[in-house]
């Protein structure tokens, strides 16, 4: 089954804006001349179209985690003399300043890891280890990155859990009148979900499906990996019980992750990972745990990564989220224009104001992989595979599809870019 557009685009997206014209206060090519990454000299111009694998970082992050190396390199938590405090200091009001960008009660509600991936298997251990018991059943999506996956199938292994997933809908959104049967045994005390995307670029509802989930019963996991970088989130008016993301797609650098929870799951469920720091007392034979939020990061924490968190936080907030969220759609709708335009290419997903900032698609007679490397040649960055989404493409009848995705410094020109070089791979693979 190929997931097409339901209907032609139209000639705006969701913020009202005709496509191509900046929201006002925010203009793209401004953005991206913050972004060394494109002034360094290269034999073709980069066109960057794979920011949902991983986003560019703005000099004023870059800045923020030098600054940190050359003038306080300490470890956190420990030292009493001046750079440690510092340092600490930076690290500490990283998660302050995550924790009020998702709206959580408190910052000892943030744990930080190393990126979404580890995020979601803390909760699959700590979480569904302690609370989870055989015959229970997990609900899940057929959406699923292979991180929101992976962890469920090793603990329905371990503890003879049922997965069930909620099917998708032609257009690749989820079927949300299946909730009622997929819930009406009780059995099902966990879900966990995609709040976008990666491939179909579908924002799915969170509140809503979390809201049926509450219902029966059930805590709710959403891995926010693909919106916390692009859209305004509330863990609060979401109503989830724990949600993960990673600060390498939200401009900020690799290495960092972030997990926020209830703070009354997180005080009653055991650690993830074992020794210093994650500590109030050790005995030969017996240790006992730190507080919230230190009770999750053992050992030495990535610091400077933090501090480069905590930058990008700060220059989303300065960008305005509905401004990226409103840039990101405007874009889809004029990709998804251009290159429906295209004999031999299929679109994936539902139309732009109901996706992100991400269109994936299929070339009649050319493999994926191939349409990557022959963009290449004209500087064009995009991807290529099954995007860590195996069972997705199984179920989309492909084995693979090639994906634009775009951030704040996405322009106009990088999708008229991607059309004429798609144009270029059919000629070329047609010969």
């Amino acid at each position: 089954m190929n997931v097409r557009l339901l209907h032609p685009v139209g000639a705006s997206g969701t913020s009202g804006a005709p496509i191509g014209v900046s929201t006002a206060g925010f203009d793209p090519a401004v953005v991206r001349a913050q972004f060394p990454i494109f002034d360094t000299p290269r034999e073709k111009p980069l066109i960057y179209l794979d920011s949902a694998a991983t986003s560019q970082k703005p000099q004023m992050v870059l800045d923020a985690m030098d600054r940190y190396y050359r003038t306080c390199n300490a470890n956190i938590h420990r030292g009493v003399y001046g750079i440690a405090e510092e340092a600490t200091a930076l690290y500490e009001d990283a998660r302050r300043r995550f924790a009020r960008f998702i709206n959580a009660a408190s910052p000892r509600e943030v744990i930080f890891t190393r990126n979404s991936t580890e995020a979601l298997n803390l909760v699959a251990r700590a979480y569904g280890g302690w609370a989870l018991k055989s015959g229970d059943a997990v609900l899940l999506t057929p959406m699923e990155h292979h991180s929101n996956l992976v962890p469920w199938h090793m603990l329905a292994a371990e503890k003879q859990l049922e997965l069930r997933f909620i099917p998708l809908t032609g257009s690749g959104e989820l079927d949300l009148d299946a909730l009622p049967a997929l819930f009406a045994d009780g059995k099902v005390k966990l879900v966990s979900f995609v709040h976008v995307s990666n491939v179909l670029g579908t924002v799915n509802p969170a509140a809503e499906i979390t809201r049926v989930a509450k219902e029966h019963g059930a805590t709710v996991v959403l891995d926010a990996s693909q919106s916390a970088a692009h859209m305004k989130l509330d863990v609060q008016a979401l109503g989830v019980d724990f949600m993960a993301c990673t600060a390498h797609k939200m401009l900020g650098p690799t290495g960092m992750g972030m997990l926020w929870g209830r703070r009354t799951l997180l005080e009653a469920m055991p650690p993830f990972l074992g020794g210093g720091e994650m500590i109030r007392t050790v005995t030969l034979t017996h240790s006992t745990w730190n507080e919230l939020p230190w009770k999750f990061e053992a050992g030495t924490m990535n610091i400077a990564e933090a501090v480069g968190l905590g930058a990008a936080v700060q220059y989303l907030e300065s960008l305005g989220m509905d401004n990226v969220i409103a840039h990101d759609r405007e874009l889809s709708a004029y990709a998804m224009a251009r290159l429906s335009e295209i004999p031999g290419i299929t679109l994936l997903g539902p139309p732009a104001e109901r996706r992100g900032g991400v269109v994936a698609f299929t070339v009649e007679g050319v493999h994926p992989h191939d349409v990557a490397m022959v963009l290449d040649r004209d500087g064009i960055c995009v991807r290529a595979g099954h995007h860590c989404a195996q069972p997705l493409h199984e179920k989309l009848g492909i084995p693979a599809s090639a994906r634009a995705s775009f951030h704040c410094y996405s322009l106009r020109s990088d999708v008229d870019a991607l059309a004429e070089g798609l144009q270029r791979a059919q000629k070329l693979f047609a010969r």
